[in-house]
Parts: structure tokens; C-alpha cells; sequence
């Protein structure tokens, strides 16, 4: 179940509201700029699909998405509880940092936690199947994936060869709580 905690920047023990609907979520989220959507498959996606079905699955909604914020490419980025350097690639984006263009990432499945600091709060959204986050350029932010990650993500660029993060040096993120591994949906 997709989750939105909302902490106090200097209280990472106790969330100062949880949300748990997806109308809830996109609102809260829409306060500080950032997208939060739903989308449905227009037609069946089978595991172990080719990036290709992947995108063609949801080819309306990226095609919209493209045309409202000028993305000029999209991929799709898959990771399993077996893979060889899932810990490296965890470690990755767990400290603080911001990125020169937006982070657009939609779950076709399993899940991911993007954690954004942004006006002395810190927002905690567990991202399941079906959910898209929108994080805008600037923002600071780190995404966990767990000790046992799975996700197939579709990912959108503006410029792919310029997505870089920039570590802000802050240990905020260590405060607060990492994803807990969930179980492998296949």
C-alpha cells in the first residue's frame, strides 16, 4: 500500500501525519510541487517483459507526460533481490542530494522509498505498482530500494546523460527510517 509520513525535519521518531489513499497523497504532495499518479496498464504486462512491452503498456501516460514537462527520453530500470551489486546500488542514492533536472519514476512493480526534505519537513513516500512520483529539480531528496530490492521502473529524462546527483553533504537522511524489504511480487 502506497504511504505518505510527513515528519518535523528535527523529529524522525514520530511522523507528524501518515497518509494512506492515493487522493490524500497526491494533495499533500501537490502543496510542495511534487507529482503523485496512478496508472493503469492499457493492456497486459507480463513478468519478465521486455523494456519495449514495458513501455508500450503505458505509452498514453508517458506520452502525456512528455508533451506537459518536455521529457525527451524514457527507459526502464528493473532490480531483484538476487542481483550481484544490489547493495552498491542501494548505498547510491542514500545520502541527501539533488538533481539539475527532474526525477520522474513510475512502479509498473514491486516498490521504492523516495524520501524528500523540503521547508523543514521530510516526506516519506512509499512508491508501489502503479504509483508515479515527480520529484522537481533542486529538490533534496534520497530514495532507499531496501536490503532486498524489487522494482521495474519507468524512468523519464530530459536529458539522460545529465542526470547526476548532487550530495548535499547533510547526514539528514540517516535520521530517518529506510524502506523495509517487501515481498517479491512476480
Amino acid at each position: 500500500m502506497s504511504r505518505l509520513r510527513i515528519f518535523d525535519e528535527r523529529h524522525p521518531q514520530e511522523p507528524l501525519s501518515v497518509h494512506k489513499d492515493h487522493a490524500s497523497i497526491t494533495r499533500e504532495l501537490g502543496k510542495v510541487g511534487v507529482r503523485f499518479e496512478q496508472w493503469a496498464a492499457n493492456q497486459p504486462v507480463a513478468p519478465g517483459a521486455s523494456q519495449d512491452e514495458v513501455i508500450a503498456a503505458y505509452r498514453a501516460d508517458i506520452d502525456r507526460l512528455m508533451r506537459e514537462e518536455g521529457y525527451q527520453s524514457v527507459d526502464v530500470i528493473s532490480l531483484t533481490p538476487d542481483h550481484p551489486d544490489r547493495a552498491t546500488l542501494r548505498q547510491k542514492f542514500l545520502g541527501e542530494h539533488t538533481h539539475s533536472e527532474d526525477e520522474v519514476r513510475f512502479f509498473v512493480a514491486g516498490a521504492g522509498q523516495f524520501t524528500l526534505h523540503i521547508d523543514g519537513k521530510v516526506y516519506d513516500v512509499l512508491c508501489e505498482q502503479g504509483d508515479l512520483i515527480g520529484v522537481p529539480d533542486g529538490t533534496r531528496h534520497w530514495f532507499d530500494m531496501s536490503e532486498s530490492p524489487y522494482f521495474v521502473a519507468i524512468r523519464l529524462f530530459t536529458n539522460k546523460e545529465g542526470w547526476v546527483a548532487n550530495f548535499t553533504g547533510s547526514d539528514i537522511a540517516e535520521q530517518f527510517p529506510r524502506m523495509q524489504p517487501l515481498a517479491a511480487v512476480v
